[in-house]
């Protein structure tokens, strides 16, 4: 492709994507040979935990063209996901919900639809769009449905930079948005990577709850609280059932720290709207739902994928959490007949977890109150 076509052509793709409701796209080359000893000792050290697909993919993650052969650049397109009414003081919104032990906390970026649907759906109309412009040519849409690098991808494509948490950071919408690609056998012109700008910034380090990223760039899945409440699927390690507070799906907290995230973009789309009650209930509420008001309530989101134990398993640690915190008799009381109440019917997992609940010291004893406050 002669080079100011392939300009010309890019510069479609980004005014398709805008109207696709993609924030931006750029282009990368494949050659991710530089993450390779990363990823490898990231896998040797077992900071996937029991991810074991990450494992099995191994290297392939860094080596699209081997994933999908013929694959020349990526596509990487970065979706917003601020829900559109999102207020100026959302960060100081979400950390006083952090505090209040009786609320259910769940990630900004599971109360609305399921991200996975919205891009790939969104992904899938510029893929067809651009072979609509240069033919049937070979292409792949991805959304964190594969064994892709997608920061290390967005990173050369110039959608930002890696964040010390791990997370992609840009300048003028922090780290709250999705990130999706499309594999092309189309030697489109690649973009210019952007610099970095944490500097000495340590703030997502220090806030992590569990203190999960272990060094800077460096993540032990293993104790982190998006990973144990929604990928890992056994008993939680009871040492750090403490740490997670009132977080029942996934964990914000690197990201409320972050300064760039002064710049997060609400997304232009009604998809990530804050579906009720998942912005503002409580542990109770959502405790009291059996398994078809779950799966109702659940439908079209991304909290679904976890299921009703794991989802219930999250809920009983975050009681026993309320119930260390809990102000008086009456408060604590009332969440000791909930959990009571619902340790007959439950299966082994969540009994052990309400077990542990249960097994908390009554107000004002010490060791009542959660172990480490949130900062």
């Amino acid at each position: 492709m002669h080079h100011f076509e392939g300009l010309a052509l890019v510069q479609r793709l980004r005014e398709w994507a805008r109207e696709l409701g993609f924030s931006q796209i750029g282009i990368a080359d494949v050659d991710l040979a530089a993450e390779e000893a990363g990823l490898q000792a990231w896998l040797d050290a077992g900071f996937h935990g029991s991810m074991a697909y990450m494992a099995r993919h191994g290297l392939r993650r860094a080596r699209p063209a081997e994933l999908v052969p013929g694959t020349v650049r990526v596509i990487s397109a970065r979706l917003d996901y601020l829900p559109r009414d999102t207020p100026s003081r959302w960060v100081a919104d979400e950390t006083v919900a952090l505090h209040d032990a009786q609320r259910a906390v769940v990630s900004v970026y599971a109360r609305g639809r399921d991200y996975h649907k919205v891009a790939r759906q969104r992904l899938q109309q510029l893929a067809d769009r651009l072979a609509a412009e240069v033919g049937p040519r070979g292409h792949r849409v991805f959304t964190d449905s594969a064994p892709v690098l997608e920061v290390a991808l967005a990173t050369r494509a110039g959608l930002g930079w890696r964040g010390k948490h791990t997370l992609a950071l840009a300048r003028d919408a922090g780290s709250m948005f999705f990130l999706g690609e499309i594999f092309v056998d189309l030697a489109l012109p690649p973009d210019a990577p952007t610099s970095a700008h944490c500097g000495s910034c340590e703030a997502c380090i220090a806030i992590c709850p569990t203190r999960a990223i272990v060094a800077p760039y460096r993540l032990d899945a293993r104790r982190c609280i998006s990973y144990l409440t929604i990928e890992h699927d056994g008993a939680i390690d009871p040492e750090l059932r403490p740490l997670m507070g009132n977080r029942i799906y996934g964990c914000d907290d690197c990201q409320l720290a972050c300064p760039w995230n002064r710049y997060a973009r609400r997304s232009p789309l009604p998809d990530f709207d804050t579906r009720e009650p998942l912005g503002d209930a409580t542990l109770l509420q959502l405790w009291a739902w059996d398994e078809a008001e779950f799966l109702r309530r659940t439908e079209g989101s991304a909290i679904r994928r976890i299921g009703i134990t794991r989802w219930r398993r999250n809920l009983a640690v975050a009681l026993g959490n309320a119930l260390r915190a809990a102000p008086d008799a009456a408060a604590a009381s009332t969440l000791r007949a909930a959990l009571a109440a619902a340790r007959e019917a439950a299966c082994a997992l969540v009994r052990e977890h309400i077990d542990w609940a249960l097994a908390a010291p009554p107000p004002g004893a010490p060791g009542a109150t959660a172990a480490r406050p949130v900062a």
